[in-house]
């Protein structure tokens, strides 16, 4: 996109032959002058008329040519004739434009949250057009992971890890706490690609460089806290996501933002219902749902209710888990998210297997598969083939449940699913062992035992290699 006329700068922060620093840092001569002789005619004045009465006609000849730097004076005088802010003159920057691209960004923030991910996107886009032209690198970053966020909602990993590695980019200069929100875009999408180790690398790194360096910034440390909690459970390493949700809540007095604590309220009563505390995980839930429907935030209320169906199950009442998750499943496929339908589905599906509506629940999880890439929602897509898989042993399919149970084993090992590998692991072998197959079986067992461990007891271990994931274009 061209820039327009007067967004190339010099270097910042030189002076003016007066030692000054111009508005903006500018150091340009020539594009000032461009400026100057473009407004003055657009004026209809003469060099003399800009000029007078502290300047000569040559001096505005000599600076249009661009031949003179400014003094801070000069360009206060002459911003004064031509009627605009100084820092326009100097940079070319129309005056108030940051503090209107900010609140463009308010604006699309809400849109994504209570309409259309495309609507949204739209107007990120035009906001990232306009910061880089002018050389506005927060309002810039802040887009890119706009751009990310509506990604995120409509499943284009690829695009939204694209988007947020284009935002860490943008804001490099910038305190680790201001690139906090795009980190932890990047930590989604590699956990809904099934990469929980990455995931919980990206995030771990980003807490230790913050309290390392001093940069405890409450806000930043509880978006990365939050964001841990599911791939650590997902891991097996429970007492690591309990960590990760109590000091989250410690953080909470210290945070301002009611979006980011009720994310952290919904996140955190997975760790509840685990620690068997189904009343505080209910609770937890109702507090964020509350500042939800306060802010009329749609996709986040759906995880709410998808949460509340998760503790509802993990509690034994099915009927209100069914409810929940029917739920969270409309508003989803109203905001046409549609990798986190799917999620929704695999956790209704075992739902309603449990309630005994197992052909409902089959139709559900083959639909469902049919539109998983291979390179999203590893951790789901094992869930679903495990729940077919229990389906068809269910009804005397053992031949169908075995290869459900083989292509769970081979997406959540992928995955590093530690937890469910450990479950798998032991559906596979008893199956084996019912049809006499005892050495198989006992492979099974031990291959299980080998991915159990004490819930908390995870290593993540050295950075693990960067997981391939396909350009965005």
């Amino acid at each position: 996109m061209p820039q327009p006329d007067g967004a190339e700068t010099g270097g910042v922060g030189t002076t003016s032959p007066g030692g000054t620093t111009l508005p903006g840092g500018t150091t340009d001569p020539v594009a000032i002058g461009r400026r100057v002789k473009k407004l003055r005619k657009e004026r209809g004045l003469t060099q003399r008329q800009l000029a007078e009465p502290e300047y000569t006609a040559a001096y505005v000849s000599t600076l249009e040519a661009g031949k003179v730097r400014p003094s801070e004076a000069a360009l206060r005088h002459i911003a004064d004739r031509l009627g605009v802010a100084g820092e326009e003159l100097a940079t070319g920057r129309p005056t108030h434009l940051a503090a209107e691209l900010r609140m463009q960004l308010t604006d699309a923030q809400r849109v994504l949250a209570v309409a259309d991910a495309a609507d949204a996107r739209a107007v990120y886009e035009q906001v990232r057009e306009r910061a880089a032209a002018y050389e506005l690198t927060e309002e810039r970053g802040a887009a890119l992971i706009g751009l990310g966020e509506c990604a995120l909602e409509t499943g284009e990993l690829a695009e939204a890890l694209a988007r947020f590695e284009a935002a860490e980019q943008a804001l490099a200069g910038e305190p680790l706490p201001a690139r906090a929100r795009a980190v932890r875009g990047r930590s989604i999408v590699h956990y809904l690609a099934g990469e929980l180790r990455y995931s919980c690398y990206l995030l771990e790194s980003a807490i230790d460089e913050l309290n390392t360096s001093g940069l405890h910034d409450p806000s930043a440390l509880l978006q990365l806290y939050t964001a841990s909690i599911a791939p650590y459970m997902d891991m097996g390493a429970h007492a690591r996501a309990a960590q990760a949700a109590e000091l989250a809540l410690a953080l909470v007095p210290q945070v301002s933002d009611p979006v980011l604590v009720a994310g952290m309220h919904r996140t955190v009563a997975r760790t509840l219902i685990a620690e068997g505390r189904a009343d505080a995980a209910q609770t937890s839930l109702t507090r964020a749902a509350e500042l939800y429907e306060q802010f009329q935030m749609r996709t986040e209320l759906a995880h709410c209710h998808w949460m509340r169906g998760y503790v509802c199950a993990q509690d034994g009442d099915l009927a209100q888990a069914e409810a929940a998750l029917r739920t969270a499943r409309s508003m989803l496929v109203s905001k046409r998210a549609a990798l986190y339908v799917s999620q929704v589905e695999v956790e209704l599906a075992d739902v309603l297997r449990r309630r005994g509506k197992s052909q409902e629940a089959a139709e559900l999880l083959e639909n469902l598969l049919s539109g998983l890439q291979h390179d999203r929602g590893a951790v789901h897509a094992g869930g679903a083939h495990r729940l077919l898989g229990l389906i068809a042993e269910g009804a005397g399919d053992v031949e169908s449940a075995e290869l459900h149970y083989a292509s769970a084993l081979t997406l959540l090992e992928q995955a590093g699913a530690a937890g469910d590998l450990a479950d798998i692991c032991r559906l596979l072998g008893d199956l084996m062992r019912h049809e006499g197959r005892t050495e198989e079986a006992l492979n099974a067992y031990r291959t299980g035992l080998g991915h159990r461990a004490e819930p908390g007891t995870t290593t993540l271990g050295p950075a693990p290699a960067r997981p391939p994931v396909t350009p965005w274009t």
